[in-house]
């Protein structure tokens, strides 16, 4: 089967590929380095192909590190990022000058990347707050990798660039969202004054265990985000209608939020967690306002 990716110097040198060929089925992605036609890229792919580009030198970092780390939820559209010493690149990569120590990059086979912890730490200062928890999430819930791990790496670099930035979206960081929606709607629920939610929370019943995206056990309140299956598919809707019943059965009052309804109405999903809690919400959150909001509660917890 041919590869997904070719360095074409080397697969016309071996015979894997023959001019014609390469010009057929091969589109150039960057200098020599070529990707068979029709492939949808992912992340991941972008983030080999410029580690290729780099004649296997550079390491991986940031997004594209977390993207070979195992993170599901890297945008395909951001540039592949790399460190190494030579900050020219092409457009679709961006190189990040610096030195790493022994600490702070792991071998995936062949490839060089930034550890879990210092990924973690570079996304987090260089993206915006909420786009940054989000991808936090992902790499800590695919990696293993802990919050605590990611403050050691900062407390190594006190004097490294957007370091306070990472501390604002590390003290509201959580391993336990798996999906962007479970971490936005956290976010907007701690930021409109809310407690913090637990995430992933077992409940067992007759041998089963629920889990629940994340909630209160005092009162026993939680919050699912349900996706787009949850809706529209029958079976997966039973389903959801038994668990519901069996929660409610053990004194679990569950607010199910939708992407819609997380989208366009914010606020509305506030005020039934709030009610739910026997609580008012402190503070006012939309989309917009949700950066500033996560800001100002880190500020006040100083």
């Amino acid at each position: 089967m041919r590869q997904r990716l070719v360095v074409a110097t080397e697969a016309l040198a071996s015979g894997a590929v023959t001019r014609r060929e390469l010009a057929r089925d091969y589109s150039k992605l960057f200098r020599n380095v070529y990707v068979r036609r029709g492939e949808k890229l992912t992340a991941k792919d972008k983030a080999v192909a410029a580690w290729l580009w780099s004649g296997r030198s550079a390491t991986l970092a940031g997004l594209s590190a977390a993207a070979v780390l195992g993170s599901r939820y890297v945008d395909t559209s951001a540039p592949a990022e790399l460190i190494r010493s030579h900050r020219r690149a092409p457009q679709g990569i961006l190189v990040h000058s610096g030195s790493l120590s022994d600490h702070d990059f792991c071998r995936l086979g062949a490839i060089s990347a930034t550890t879990p912890s210092r990924t973690a730490f570079d996304i987090t200062r260089r993206m915006a707050l909420v786009a940054s928890v989000i991808q936090i999430d992902a790499l800590l819930n695919a990696t293993g990798c802990s919050v605590d791990d990611v403050l050691a790496v900062a407390r190594r670099n006190p004097g490294a660039r957007g370091v306070r930035r990472a501390l604002t979206a590390l003290s509201v960081a959580d391993a336990g969202a798996e999906s962007p929606p479970e971490t936005t709607t956290r976010l907007m629920v701690v930021a409109a004054g809310m407690p913090r939610p637990e995430t992933q929370i077992p409940v067992r019943e007759r041998g089963l265990v629920y889990r629940l995206d994340m909630g209160w056990r005092d009162p026993l309140v939680a919050v699912e985000y349900d996706g787009h299956q949850h809706w529209t598919d029958p079976a997966q809707r039973a389903r959801d209608i038994e668990r519901h019943e069996c929660l409610a059965s053990l004194g679990w009052t569950i607010i199910r939020v939708s992407w819609t309804q997380l989208r366009n109405q914010p606020q509305t999903v506030i005020n039934r967690v709030a009610k739910a809690l026997k609580l008012t919400p402190s503070v006012q959150v939309s989309h917009a306002s949700l950066e500033s909001c996560v800001q100002q509660l880190h500020a006040r917890r100083q």
